[in-house]
């Protein structure tokens, strides 16, 4: 019996997020970042967010009398990145709140995608629940940074 839902909810959230249709010029990346690639315009991050310790939040809890099931919340920490050579800072920031819209909208069940919040099987359901906006201007241009939280429910 597994002991956790996390790590296939985590490598399906990457899987949806990859596949999905508004973030095909944004490089997804598994886990902190190995490097900055400053040629690379927009990321999102899947169990990282700049200043965060933990990739993931895990609670658990028996599911009803008999303990022979548990219920599991999580919070998985996330990262958008928008960034570019010039000082146009209300352009990064709209386009990192666009990153975040395409995530929804991959987080959303379609006619398409009907297992989408369930992280295709893993979870009884997933949301984006909570965001922190920052923004820089450094030599190397603007930067907008979204860091948010995907939370999930499964039962194990």
């Amino acid at each position: 019996m597994a002991t956790s839902a996390v790590p296939a909810a985590v490598d399906a959230l990457l899987a949806i997020l990859r596949a999905a249709p508004g973030l095909a010029d944004v490089r997804i990346v598994d886990g902190p970042p190995p490097s900055t690639n400053l040629t690379e315009r927009h990321r999102i991050y899947v169990g990282w967010a700049p200043g965060s310790e933990q990739a993931v939040d895990i609670e658990q809890d028996f599911a009803y009398a008999g303990a022979r099931r548990r219920d599991e919340e999580a919070s998985v920490s996330c990262y958008a990145e928008s960034r570019a050579g010039d000082t146009d800072m209300a352009l990064r920031r709209s386009r990192v709140f666009e990153l975040l819209a395409a995530v929804e909208d991959a987080l959303r069940a379609t006619e398409a995608a009907p297992e989408a919040p369930t992280l295709s099987g893993t979870v009884l359901w997933s949301q984006l629940s909570a965001g922190t906006l920052v923004q820089e201007q450094n030599p190397d241009g603007a930067l907008a940074g979204l860091a948010f939280t995907v939370r999930l429910r499964a039962r194990i």
